[in-house]
């Protein structure tokens, strides 16, 4: 019996109905399934959508609002969750009977995926799958780029891009309508712990845990349990791509092919950083690929993302020369370590979208590890920080402001909190005026980092529109004499 087939004669429950909640529905509604939908919000829905809309879309849907309905989640056999929803809370997790089987969307999809062996169904989409604490996004967006550039049918989704049973629900209706659209020859996925909680029948070329710092241990109550949910993509694909530089990134399968990257100049078939004239270069065994000066992403960290970018499509057998020819047109995720262009001879980073601590920590380490790679520890790093720290510690900056910053520029609400932790900093009352002190202080070849560790909203529309207004700023300095 097929999955649908199965699902059929199943109490069907949807616990949430936010984005991903909303696939669920759409799935599940197209495939002709009774189902009910619950969320403890009274409107979880997207602006401009209303519960007399979504009765009149899905008329096999039974909704039900405002609290996590004790009876449904007593009676489902099937409970397909959102991954921003907690399953352990108490006011969910003591009703789950025993015999329900509990799945995230994504796993749901890796399910009817895995079927597309059967029958007339065709072959599965093959799937590539990220996760880790930092840098996900990059990696992935980079990949989608990449794949578009060599021609590759690719579809990003998890964690960003489509909620990835779309991709099936477009195929029904366009079957039912008589259309023909290709599906995806390839998936990649960002993963969140989140999602990995509830995954299991993933059965991916390539998956890769980029790195490991402390993040969500509200939910999962400790690093080693973060941990292991994260290593836990491993076991669900072919080949893992770890991180030479993180040894909580390794496979706990230990007889597993492995394609690792890191910092260090690498061993035959891995990749690394090798160092030619005097400029720190990816590369792939002793072949030098590009100079990381050429490439538009600022940082170590964001070297190692070019590297993982690489490992999975080397992984997924795309040409390594024609990747490299196409690094330098990928300028990555707004507001991400992006480099300015200016007058000067200084380095600006736009690194506005770094609105928690340890986002900004990782482009210092990063940009600090750059430049001594490349034999330019000389050169300094200045830090534009500050904005609504929304009751964050900010402690943990201590040790790279010290070891890595020269100088740090603060501003808006927090502003203060994040002066205070060390000698050499600055306060000031607008971004506008933060880069012209920066631009006042810095030598050539230094860098200016805009890296708030907070939230923009005590000043700016939101972190784009601080980006936006740094980049102006930065382009109106007058040229450099």
């Amino acid at each position: 019996m097929t999955l649908l087939a199965d699902f059929k004669h199943k109490q069907i429950l949807v616990l949430g109905a936010g984005i991903t909640g909303m696939s669920c529905v759409r799935y599940l509604s197209a495939q002709g399934l009774c189902f009910t939908v619950n969320d403890s919000r009274t409107n979880p829905f997207a602006a401009n959508y209303s519960t007399e809309q979504f009765s009149k879309d899905f008329p096999t849907a039974s909704l039900h609002l405002g609290q996590w309905h004790i009876e449904l989640i007593s009676r489902a056999d099937i409970i397909l969750i959102s991954p921003g929803i907690d399953s352990t809370i108490e006011e969910i997790a003591q009703h789950i009977n025993d015999d329900c089987c509990v799945m995230g969307d994504v796993e749901l999809f890796c399910q009817l995926n895995n079927e597309r062996n059967l029958g007339e169904q065709g072959k599965p989409i093959d799937i590539i799958a990220v996760t880790g604490s930092n840098g996900k996004s990059t990696v992935v967006s980079l990949l989608a780029y990449l794949a578009k550039a060599l021609g590759v049918n690719a579809q990003l989704g998890g964690n960003i891009g489509q909620p990835v049973l779309d991709i099936f629900t477009d195929e029904k209706r366009n079957k039912n309508a008589g259309k023909g659209k290709e599906l995806p020859e390839l998936l990649i996925l960002e993963l969140s712990s989140f999602q990995l909680e509830t995954l299991k029948s993933m059965q991916a070329i390539a998956t890769s845990v980029l790195n490991l710092s402390d993040d969500h241990l509200d939910r999962h109550q400790s690093m080693a349990n973060y941990q292991k949910i994260k290593q836990g993509i491993y076991q669900q694909g072919k080949l893992a791509i770890t991180n030479r530089d993180d040894v909580a990134t390794e496979s706990p399968n230990k007889s597993q092919p492995i394609l690792s990257f890191g910092s260090d100049m690498p061993k035959e078939n891995q990749f690394g950083i090798t160092i030619v004239d005097g400029k720190a270069t990816l590369a792939f065994g002793e072949q030098s690929l590009i100079a990381l000066d050429q490439l538009p992403l600022a940082g170590m960290h964001n070297a190692l993302n070019y590297l993982t970018a690489l490992a999975f499509g080397h992984s997924a057998g795309w040409s390594l020369t024609a990747m490299v020819n196409n690094l330098a047109g990928f300028t990555g995720l707004a507001h991400r370590c992006q480099r300015v262009d200016s007058k000067d001879d200084i380095t600006w980073i736009n690194d506005s979208k770094a609105t928690n601590v340890g986002a900004t920590i990782a482009a210092i380490n990063g940009l600090a590890q750059t430049l001594t790679s490349q034999g330019k520890a000389k050169q300094r790093l200045i830090l534009i920080a500050g904005g609504d720290g929304k009751g964050a510690d900010f402690t943990p900056l201590i040790k790279p402001l010290t070891q890595h910053v020269s100088q740090v520029i603060t501003l808006g609400k927090d502003g203060d909190k994040i002066a205070q932790l060390v000698e050499n900093s600055c306060k000031v009352i607008s971004l506008i005026e933060a880069v012209e002190v920066a631009n006042a202080n810095a030598n050539i070849g230094d860098i200016v980092l805009l890296s708030p560790a907070c939230a923009s909203l005590d000043m700016f529309k939101n972190f784009a529109d601080r980006g936006e207004q740094f980049i102006t700023a930065v382009t109106q300095l007058p040229e450099a004499s």
